[in-house]
């Protein structure tokens, strides 16, 4: 954008220039372009976007929701048709489904659990939840592991009958390459 426009636009049109480019705000739009072009591939594709359960997540989702009403607002603009409907394509069960994964601990599940709340004051509902690397099917013998897997039904149980309908569990599997 720059060197297209070198010799083209005057040194203060220039120097605004770079100032706008060089702003916070222009590489979040182009996050938020980038995000909304991918969940619009998934009309012809499955497409799986993995986030940890922080803040980053959230305010991708926030900034859809915010960038959403100005979209509305501007719809006659000549905008992108996926930045209009990444909002609803989020929110619509048949076309989005959201898997929460975690371990079967304190830190992971609770992380979790505070995602899906926020997800739902949103308005978007998980589809599942995913318990990642459980000690609690490996049907050891091992001291160690039997305790990693008595420690895990606590969360197992919260996750099955207060978190989530549909759970599925995933057994801890040696890593035979190492």
């Amino acid at each position: 954008m720059i060197s297209s426009n070198e010799g083209k636009i005057s040194q203060e049109d220039m120097a605004l220039l770079k100032e706008e480019l060089s702003t916070p705000c222009i590489e979040e739009i182009a996050v938020f372009k980038a995000f909304a072009k991918i969940v619009s591939k998934a009309k012809k594709s499955f497409v799986v976007l993995d986030t940890a359960p922080t803040g980053h997540t959230l305010l991708l989702l926030d900034a859809s929701q915010a960038y959403h009403k100005e979209v509305l607002k501007n719809k006659d603009d000549g905008l992108e048709e996926e930045l209009i409907e990444l909002l609803p394509l989020i929110k619509d069960k048949k076309y989005t489904k959201i898997l929460l994964v975690t371990l079967a601990e304190a830190t992971p599940t609770h992380e979790a659990k505070d995602l899906q709340e926020d997800l739902k004051r949103a308005g978007i509902i998980p589809y599942a939840w995913i318990i990642n690397r459980s000690f609690s099917l490996t049907n050891s013998s091992n001291n160690l592991l039997c305790q990693k897997a008595l420690n895990e039904l606590k969360y197992i149980d919260e996750i099955k009958k207060e978190l989530s309908s549909k759970t599925l569990i995933e057994a801890w599997k040696v890593n035979a390459e190492n």
